[in-house]
């Protein structure tokens, strides 16, 4: 009898000390992962803001297949939400605030604890690449969340590795949507022609895509002072892919509407291209992907017999502005190989 009260009081001690030792762990958590994804800030705030594309990089959804996943009608922007439900309980995420491409509020509540208050900032560095930072913390904590959290070994374990995994997916998700790409033959077709500021020079390459931007800079600069409208997207004439020295001849132009008059020591000129037919390829996706582009032109030139202009040079179009189109792999680029009839 003695030994069952010794046990008893034993216990009582453990739970009395277990209490102790719950009721004074902090009122309070926060945990926060960063990592630094090659890409710009946009593509990744476009990702993450939308809960559509959660699953596809969740560690907590890549453990728990079974996990049942819930998105109303609205998923993204402020007042978008989604729920899930796996053996744990319930949970619910919704977007409280968002500044674009900068950051992300939410509120998480899951079962039957607390509130959370999770925060996402991108910071776009100078090379390109995003510091993706992901918060989560919660406060005034009662002590059955305290109890959970001790016994799981704290906040810290249980969701710093997720998130790891989670950035870590995302990270691969979002570069690799930004190598796709797509090629088609669009066919003959006529283009309209018009006239064009342009500047001629050379290149290589390796240096095309800095040298065309320093071209267009200053193109854009001599209408921008001479008060010079811009009618159309801008294009590259491939004057000579195959010179003697390895260099290409281009002249990165910008339609206008009507012929400009330059002055005769203007490096800025304005040029014309008349009405042609042309087979024209589309390449949706990043500028890099362009030799293919033109291999696939070339291909289809040869294989149908068609005669390539000897007078008419070959050009491409940027048909929309990187600047606003964030993604490489949704840039468009038009292809004209103008042929003989």
């Amino acid at each position: 009898m003695k030994a069952v009260k010794y046990i008893f009081f034993l216990l009582l001690i453990a739970i009395i000390a277990l209490a102790v030792y719950i009721a004074v762990q902090p009122n309070e958590f926060n945990v926060t992962r960063t990592r630094t994804i090659q890409a710009p800030a946009a593509v990744i705030y476009n990702n993450v803001s939308d809960f559509k594309n959660w699953e596809a990089w969740s560690s907590w959804a890549e453990k728990d297949p079974d996990m049942i996943i819930t998105l109303p009608e609205q998923t993204k922007g402020k007042g978008g939400s989604y729920s899930w439900e796996d053996k744990d309980g319930v949970g619910t995420m919704k977007i409280v605030d968002t500044k674009p491409n900068e950051s992300i509020a939410q509120v998480m509540q899951f079962a039957e604890f607390p509130s959370s208050d999770v925060s996402w900032a991108f910071k776009q560095n100078a090379d390109g690449s995003t510091d993706v930072t992901w918060d989560i913390s919660g406060k005034d904590l009662p002590f059955g969340f305290k109890a959970f959290a001790a016994f799981m070994g704290g906040m810290e374990k249980q969701i710093g590795p997720e998130y790891e995994r989670s950035l870590e997916k995302l990270d691969s998700i979002v570069v690799n949507s930004m190598k796709a790409y797509s090629i088609n033959i669009d066919g003959i077709t006529e283009y309209g022609g018009g006239f064009y500021m342009y500047k001629t020079t050379a290149a290589t390459g390796a240096n095309i895509s800095q040298v065309m931007g320093k071209q267009y800079g200053e193109i854009m600069g001599y209408m921008a002072k001479n008060s010079i409208v811009q009618h159309g997207m801008p294009f590259t004439i491939y004057d000579d892919v195959a010179s003697k020295d390895g260099n290409i001849i281009m002249s990165n132009a910008i339609p206008v509407k009507e012929k400009i008059e330059v002055e005769k020591e203007s490096q800025v000129l304005c040029g014309y291209i008349p009405k042609t037919k042309a087979l024209k390829v589309s390449l949706k996706g990043n500028y890099t992907n362009l030799p293919k582009a033109w291999e696939a032109a070339m291909t289809h030139i040869a294989k149908n017999n068609l005669k390539q202009s000897g007078t008419i040079k070959p050009f491409e179009i940027y048909t929309n502005d990187p600047g606003n189109v964030p993604n490489p792999a949704n840039w468009v680029t038009e292809v004209y190989i103008p042929i003989e009839e």
